[in-house]
């Protein structure tokens, strides 16, 4: 199928430009979200009248997405979800997570703005594209953690493997004290039973020294 664009689509064409499309995409995509015309002499011909107003429109739209980019681009927007200890997510991260998390923090972003190939499904950095127009890009980042302090240490540049290790290293130094405070405590309970008999040996010779005195 033949269709007339009336904005830029990526990969597809500039604005004004008739190109072939697949008809489930025409249909689908392009015609129900203003993207395109069928591409016929009088669609043609009406957009050639629409065309000066449209390339205005596109510019001041374009225009608002560059300084909403300045202000988005390189934001990170925190997710909290349950995983593993290996960082596998008990579920995922998706387009509308992502949009809610930015909307949260203070920007305007739509989850069909949210370029997202696949649903995140791992603790850690995301990097994810947002197409705020169709000449305008930003890229923010989602920080997926099993918890606020988590993710703080994620965005200082901790892997969750690092923080694994981390973890299992103050687990160990923990049961080393505790053994160490069980060895201290049996040592002096050894000290406590020993000194009785200690006390006993001067007794004993004084004795032996009084009777061998009696008898001489």
């Amino acid at each position: 199928m033949q269709v007339i664009l009336m904005e830029r689509v990526a990969k597809l064409g500039q604005m004004g430009d008739v190109v072939t499309v697949k008809q489930g995409y025409a249909r689908n995509f392009l015609l129900p979200l203003g993207k395109a015309m069928r591409a016929s002499t009088a669609n043609i011909a009406h957009f050639e009248t629409l065309k000066s107003q449209l390339e205005a429109r596109n510019l001041e739209s374009k225009g608002e997405a560059e300084k909403l980019a300045d202000k988005l681009n390189g934001q990170q927007f925190v997710v909290i979800r349950t995983a593993s200890d290996a960082g596998s997510l008990y579920g995922s991260v998706t387009i509308r997570d992502a949009a809610e998390a930015a909307t949260a923090d203070g920007f305007s972003v739509d989850r069909k703005q949210v370029a997202l190939t696949a649903p995140i499904k791992e603790l850690g950095l995301h990097a994810v594209i947002v197409r705020l127009h169709p000449e305008v890009e930003a890229t923010i980042e989602i920080n997926v953690a099993r918890s606020a302090e988590e993710a703080v240490l994620q965005a200082a540049g901790k892997s969750i493997a690092e923080l694994a290790a981390e973890a299992e290293a103050e687990a160990e130094f923990e049961i080393a004290e505790l053994f160490d405070d069980i060895g201290a405590a049996a040592s002096e309970d050894d000290d406590l039973v020993a000194a009785p008999a200690d006390e006993e040996a001067p007794v004993e010779a004084a004795a032996e020294q009084a009777a061998s005195e009696e008898e001489t």
